[in-house]
């Protein structure tokens, strides 16, 4: 039997428990992945997901145990830098890899060393970040040659900007091809003056210039190629097609020129850099001067003929020896560039171009030396620096170097900056003197100082702003700069140099970060508002609902590529919880409005109906179109409209209440009879904002109202009837009006004269039923009209005993007054009401004992107590238990007594009529509506007085004011 290599305590664990324990102690990051195909079908792995990051990966790439990214979004550069391939190859193969890489992108900068091993269905992948270990001394030393690299990239790079420049502001003709077939890589001015308008960058000069064939152009840089050997022609003829007209007839021209190979840094010739002149005018004059020649030769002698060709030639060769002397000099005498030659250890000027004598408009240069000439420059540190060219003969570059220089007229000095070399020139091996090549960037310098300025500026701009603001940069949006409002808002959050996802994970699968990434990769603005997120103000908490309303903008390089986002936010969750709290209330009143059983609306300013409730609309039949505006006037009877709009808008003109009295249109068609009742509403600065009223259907209380006018008028004849047949009651009559001035002769008519013609009337009627024969009196047609007669016969009778109530009350205005102990009739009431309370479940809370009796007729008192609280039972609100609250106390010369009840409540709209005879607001309970017109004549009939506060739904609290019996200290 094979004995097992695995210690014996190990196997006795679960293989799973020693997994994890190995992977939580281990110092080296483990990654396991599982591979992501290609959707087409292709089969080719796309991408790896993260199933799982052990504690040290965790920590070493600030990412959780199971990431939501994939493993190219995580490293975009990945697959450029060889590791995404590696890793398909190691799950492809099956076979154990390693892999070690300077991963220099995608915010890393260090070396890894990767080993990866497929398992299964998945990958694993074990690392170490040397960014935890020392650096070798290797490594440091690269990184160093790396930085001197840059370093040396950018200083060639600047060098080929200015010899670029240089290039596009000689005179001479100059153009760079490249590759084997001779495209125009580069083409300086003059050069491209050779073909006018002819474009030559991007071709080959065969394409450009197709003239050229049959010339030796094309074979000669074709051997400069292949060779690397430098070509020089001296007055070539080069015939091109210079105006780009299709000329069959080419012009001849005459040029000096260099091919020479250019390198790159293998040493390997990938182009060739011609330097051109042209020299047609010389060649033409000495071809015209050698013609002259051949004709002397024909008129003198022989031997004339050595010496005139051997002037010829020194004059050619001083022709060309001047021309090139002028055309140098006109070339820097020309050139934007600051030059000059000095020569010798004091540096005297030899020569200065039209740039640099500008410099110093108004000094003598040529001739002088430096420290004559130009004072200042010895204070400035320039004369110890042409000192050190001038005795080790190593060329200076200066960059942006300040100077001040002095101009005339006793102006004050300016500082300006400049970019220039110090190179030494030698003759016959020896330094001879130093030449200054200088380029005026003061412009460029206090630009970028100006821009500087600027960024420190919205920086701080930025940093002082009320709203929150941050910078977002790079491919993985890290916090660049976060100002303190935006940190307010994440107090225990670190934001600043992490990237969003690092530091706000939480917004990982929230559309947020989509909008983010959107705005990274478009370039378009993205403007949200009061948009929803679930966000932690600190690391560890708990998620908050939070609302946001914010602006994300991407950030631009000067050459117009996004290198991040600007995001420009503000909190808003307490005005949207706010503005929700109103939305549903508001929701909530509007539920309660229409549910309400009567008629509510509501106008603007304007007198424009802004709200109707559903009660309207279920009335009228209205729709919410039809209703609104003054389309609700299209619901009132034609002859009445023009009354109903006139009394709205005088009440509208005065901001008073109103009420009117109109037909309005049911939804069958029918027109009833309402009351439209309006008060003015205000806003809290005393603004008038419009009316808000309420519209009953009074249509029942309004016909018999019409049916008692007509009632009263035939009374009125019965009673002028009857004071013939009975003369005796006239003198009654005349007593009671005398009694109270306020009721009318129909008050006592209706009481005492008609009881007797009523009773005839009953009579009458009791003998007709009684005399019709059996078949008739039940017949269809009669019975139900002596029902309808018998019925307004008692009806009639009612009033007439309401009205009788009211005469007696009347006659007992001077009832003898005692005084009468209040706790003793309140307690009296309460026995004779306990029927009701216990069929009502009321409580009665009394408090009146201990207050001084009051004047007042003892019956009338009880009348009063029984009336208020008999209402305050009947009246009850069905939703809770009847409660009533009486109690008094003592203010001046008065015991005022206080009902309170928690009942139904009355509208104020209907307060100054609660006290009128047959007013009767709540319909569903038995009463004569002349109750609390009693009690208030009995009150101020014993000099007193009655006051009521109710809110509907709420209660109503009654406040008796009773003399007292006695006086009050």
């Amino acid at each position: 039997m094979p004995v097992s290599s695995v210690p014996t305590p190990l196997r006795s664990l679960p293989a799973d428990t020693l997994l994890g324990d190995l992977l939580a102690v281990s110092m080296t990051g483990v990654i396991y992945y599982t591979p992501l195909y290609d959707p087409a079908g292709s089969g080719d792995i796309v991408d790896f997901r993260f199933e799982y990051l052990n504690p040290t990966a965790q920590r070493m790439m600030r990412m959780p145990e199971v990431p939501t990214l994939t493993h190219n979004e995580q490293w975009p550069h990945s697959k450029a830098h060889g590791t995404f391939a590696f890793h398909v190859d190691a799950f492809v193969s099956g076979e154990p890899r390693e892999y070690n890489i300077n991963y220099q992108a995608d915010g890393y900068d260090n070396y890894y060393r990767l080993a990866a091993r497929r398992s299964g269905d998945g990958l694993w992948v074990s690392f170490t970040d040397t960014a935890d270990q020392p650096r070798s001394p290797v490594e440091v030393a690269l990184r160093e040659a790396q930085a001197r690299e840059q370093a040396a990239h950018a200083e060639a790079e600047t060098q080929r900007a200015q010899l670029h420049h240089m290039f596009e502001q000689a005179p001479a003709m100059i153009c760079i091809f490249e590759g084997p077939q001779h495209v125009f890589q580069f083409v300086n001015p003059p050069y491209q003056a050779l073909v006018g308008e002819r474009p030559l960058v991007g071709r080959t000069i065969a394409e450009a210039m197709p003239e050229l064939a049959g010339q030796p152009i094309f074979g000669l840089l074709d051997r400069v190629y292949q060779t690397g050997e430098t070509f020089e022609a001296h007055e070539m003829l080069v015939q091109l097609d210079h105006q780009n007209v299709g000329a069959s007839e080419l012009e001849k021209r005459y040029y000096n020129f260099i091919y020479q190979a250019r390198r790159d840094l293998k040493g390997t010739i990938d182009g060739i850099l011609v330097f051109a002149y042209e020299v047609t005018p010389q060649v033409v004059a000495r071809q015209q001067l050698e013609q002259l020649n051949q004709e002397l030769e024909a008129r003198v002698q022989e031997r004339t003929q050595a010496a005139l060709v051997a002037q010829a030639e020194a004059l050619r060769t001083a022709q060309q020896q001047v021309q090139q002397r002028e055309a140098l000099f006109h070339i820097l005498a020309d050139t934007p560039a600051a030059v000059a030659l000095l020569r010798g250890p004091e540096h005297r000027f030899e020569y200065v171009n039209t740039a640099y004598q500008q410099l110093f408009p108004e000094r003598q240069l040529t001739g002088r030396a430096v420290a004559e000439a130009l004072p200042e420059t010895e204070e400035a540190g320039f004369l110890t620096l042409l000192d050190e060219v001038y005795r080790t003969g190593e060329t200076f570059f200066g960059t942006e170097l300040p100077m001040h220089l002095a101009p005339a007229g006793g102006h004050t000095s300016q500082q300006v900056y400049y970019t220039f070399t110090y190179q030494a020139y030698r003759e016959n091996g020896q330094v001879a003197g130093v030449s200054i090549f200088a380029f005026d960037v003061t412009e460029q310098v206090q630009s970028r100082q100006q821009g500087e300025a600027e960024r420190q500026q919205l920086h701080t701009l930025f940093m002082e702003a009320p709203a929150p603001i941050v910078i977002l940069s790079g491919p993985n949006l890290v916090f660049q700069l976060v100002n303190p409002a935006y940190q307010r808002i994440f107090p225990g959050r670190a934001l600043l140099g992490r990237p969003v996802l690092d530091a706000l994970p939480e917004i990982a699968d929230a559309p947020i970060y989509h909008h983010l990434r959107e705005v990274y990769d478009t370039g378009t603005t993205f403007v949200a508002q009061e948009l929803p997120l679930q966000l932690a103000r600190h690391d560890d908490g708990p998620l908050e609902d939070m609302y946001w309303t914010f602006t994300y903008q991407a950030r631009r390089t000067t050459e117009g590529a996004i290198d991040g986002v600007l995001v420009f936010a503000h909190e808003v969750t307490d005005q949207v919880r706010a503005r929700q709290v109103v939305e549903r209330n508001e929701q909530y009143l509007r539920q309660m409005a229409d549910n309400v059983p009567t008629m509510i609306w509501l106008t603007d300013a304007a007198g424009q109906c802004v709200y109707l409730n559903q009660q309207w609309y279920d009335y009228t039949g209205q729709t919410e179109a039809e209703g609104l505006g003054v389309g609700w006037l299209d619901a009132v009877h034609p002859d009445d409209r023009a009354a109903t709009h006139a009394t709205f808008a005088d009440a509208a003109a005065r901001q008073a209440p109103f009420s009117l009295l109109y037909r309005q249109r049911r939804h069958d068609g029918r027109y009833r009879w309402a009351v439209d009742t309006g008060l003015p509403r205000f806003h809290r600065s005393g603004q008038f904002e419009g009316y808000v009223g309420t519209v009953f259907d009074i249509h029942e209380q309004k016909q018999g109202e019409q049916a008692l006018q007509h009632l009263t008028t035939k009374l009125r004849m019965a009673r002028d009837r009857a004071e013939e047949l009975n003369a005796d009651l006239q003198a009654s009559n005349e007593q009671l009006t005398r009694t109270n001035v306020d009721l009318d002769n129909f008050i006592y008519t209706a009481s005492h004269d008609l009881k007797a013609p009523i009773s005839n009337i009953e009579g009458l009627l009791n003998l007709l039923q009684e005399e019709l024969p059996a078949h008739l009196a039940q017949s269809a047609q009669v019975a139900p009209t002596l029902l309808r007669m018998m019925d307004s016969v008692e009806r009639f009778k009612r009033t007439i005993d309401h009205l009788t109530e009211v005469t007696k009350l009347q006659k007992e205005h001077d009832a003898p007054v005692t005084a009468v102990n209040l706790a003793a009739v309140v307690e009296d009431v309460h026995q004779d009401l306990l029927p009701l309370m216990q069929a009502t479940g009321a409580k009665l809370v009394i408090d009146v004992s201990g207050q001084p009796p009051v004047r007042f007729s003892e019956k009338n008192l009880r009348s009063v107590v029984y009336n208020l609280l008999s209402n305050a039972l009947k009246y009850h609100s069905p939703d809770r238990p009847p409660r009533v609250d009486v109690r008094a106390h003592v203010r001046l010369d008065h015991t005022v007594l206080e009902v309170h009840d928690n009942g139904l409540g009355i509208e104020s709209a209907y307060l100054p009529r609660l006290f009128s005879m047959f007013q009767r607001f709540h319909t569903h309970v038995e009463g004569s509506g002349i109750g609390l017109y009693m009690v208030k004549r009995m009150v101020e009939n014993a000099g007193g007085h009655i006051d009521v506060h109710s809110q509907p739904g709420a209660g109503t609290t009654f406040f008796v004011h009773l003399p007292q019996a006695v006086e009050t200290a």
